[in-house]
């Protein structure tokens, strides 16, 4: 094999390493989809979904069949929680969530875990809500 080959090959394969952590981030165990409860105007679900083996998530996606769309819950320390719901206000797509960022399917638009629009099309911040603990719970208000 000539340098150049050699070159070019050890270059596309450290590029695609690269790129396949990036993409298994998005999957890693730090995520997970649970199903909450509604009370009255709350989404409800247990503090202990955040928690795995040795640390905690550093998100979970809430689902309950009465909402259009899922809710992404962010956690940043024991107290501290962002909840955002996951339409994209371009076109009302479900957005995907990647580690610290969701992401538009339909025409790229990112946000950041505060729900902050980085990159358009979007012109408009995520839509957020309360989220307050109790007994080991939390409760994203929906009004």
């Amino acid at each position: 094999m000539k340098r150049q080959e050699f070159l070019k090959t050890c270059g596309f394969a450290c590029l695609g390493g690269s790129l396949l952590g990036v993409m298994l981030d998005g999957c890693s165990s730090s995520a997970k989809s649970v199903s909450g409860t509604i009370e009255q105007s709350d989404l409800v679900i247990p503090v202990a979904d955040f928690q795995t083996k040795n640390a905690y998530r550093k998100y979970v996606v809430v689902q309950h069949e009465n909402l259009k769309y899922p809710v992404c819950v962010y956690r940043f320390s024991e107290t501290e929680y962002t909840a955002l719901l996951m339409r994209c206000p371009h076109q009302g797509a479900e957005l995907q969530v990647f580690g610290s960022r969701l992401q538009c399917p339909a025409h790229g638009s990112e946000f950041d875990n505060k729900g902050i629009v980085h990159n358009g099309p979007a012109d408009s911040n995520l839509r957020t809500f309360q989220v307050t603990e109790k007994n080991h719970q939390l409760y994203i208000s929906l009004k």
